[in-house]
């Protein structure tokens, strides 16, 4: 892939198994706060795949739209758009009663300096949200952020460990989760927490770091030693098929793929598709912010890009310079400090 439409069209490809889903998702599709780094292209991606299945649906997308292409964008491949401030009490009270929401509003990187603003959008935000769609299913993307660092050698996170979040940013993303649950509770709203760590696009994320990395001759720090990853359209498709399997009390889903990866294994990789030598500093810590996704692949299957696809993908990009969102995961980060 060379441009950012051969990545788009690549990325918002839908399945069969994900045609054959989204026939039995009953009613339109409202995503909230689709302006983020995976909004667009998991709209597409179910745009797509309700034409590819033959039938009607709505997918529409809410955000606040600084960015006006963005908005001409997604009109332009057939996905309704509503700019609407989520804070703003009369804004929300105006959207659509749809059956089926996407919530990926909140706020991460900035969060240092301005925490009242990530409280305010991680769990303020969701209250309202679920008392005004208390009659839909609701899939709520959450982050693998808020479970313990766990050791590298005694097995990944699954849903059933207890959330230990490290950090504001951790720590407001478990009470959006905890702020939804206490709705679903009241008002048996049928919903599934998506905690997703790390998706991969070409333009951005954990991949693309350590390769710019290795490719500008720049050190790999190895301190957090081991990672998850998940390519974006296979994440987005995971999340367009959870609206099947919302449920109350809430279904808790881990999401990423199916191996653990060595930062410093991913460095010399990509040092050996650059003809480089990767520079390394740092010793690996024994724990790292690792899940385990076996549940999700149960339901869904594996991913369909394999983390070898993703190398060669990502180290043909950067080779051609190709464009990049700027912002980075920090997935170095072991204090919660976004």
């Amino acid at each position: 892939m060379e441009t950012v439409l051969q990545l788009e069209e690549f990325m918002t490809k839908p399945s069969v198994a994900l045609v054959e889903d989204i026939k039995k998702i009953d009613g339109d599709i409202l995503i909230l706060g689709i302006a983020g780094k995976m909004g667009p292209t998991l709209a597409k991606m179910a745009k797509r795949a309700a034409e590819e299945a033959g039938i009607e649906k709505r997918i529409i997308g809410v955000a606040r739209f600084s960015n006006k292409d963005m908005k001409e964008q997604l009109e332009s491949a057939g996905i309704e758009t509503i700019t609407c401030d989520l804070l703003d009490e009369e804004q929300l009270a105006q959207l659509p009663d749809i059956p089926n929401i996407i919530f990926m509003a909140g706020n991460k990187f900035g969060t240092v300096n301005n925490e009242h603003f990530t409280w305010a959008m991680n769990t303020y935000v969701p209250g309202r949200v679920a008392d005004k769609f208390k009659n839909s299913n609701i899939v709520v993307f959450s982050s693998g952020n808020i479970y313990p660092f766990t050791p590298v050698t005694a097995g990944n996170c699954g849903e059933d460990v207890t959330p230990i979040p490290v950090g504001e940013y951790a720590m407001s993303t478990l009470g959006r989760e905890r702020i939804f649950t206490n709705f679903s509770n009241r008002f048996q709203t049928k919903m599934l927490m998506f905690r997703l760590n790390y998706a991969i696009d070409l333009r951005y994320g954990v991949l693309l770091e350590i390769a710019k990395s290795v490719y500008n001759n720049e050190a790999v720090d190895v301190t957090m030693g081991s990672v998850n990853v998940i390519w974006q359209g296979d994440a987005n498709e995971y999340a367009i098929r959870s609206l099947l399997h919302c449920d109350s009390p809430v279904k808790i889903l881990n999401v990423t793929g199916p191996e653990t990866l060595s930062v410093r294994w991913l460095a010399k990789e990509f040092a050996k598709r650059f003809n480089k030598e990767a520079i390394i500093i740092g010793v690996e810590q024994e724990t790292a912010l690792l899940n385990t996704a076996a549940h999700a692949h149960k339901l869904f299957g594996y991913p369909r890009v394999s983390v070898e696809q993703m190398l060669d993908m990502v180290a043909n990009w950067v080779e051609l310079d190709g464009a990049t969102l700027n912002k980075p995961t920090h997935f170095q980060e072991r204090k919660g400090a976004f």
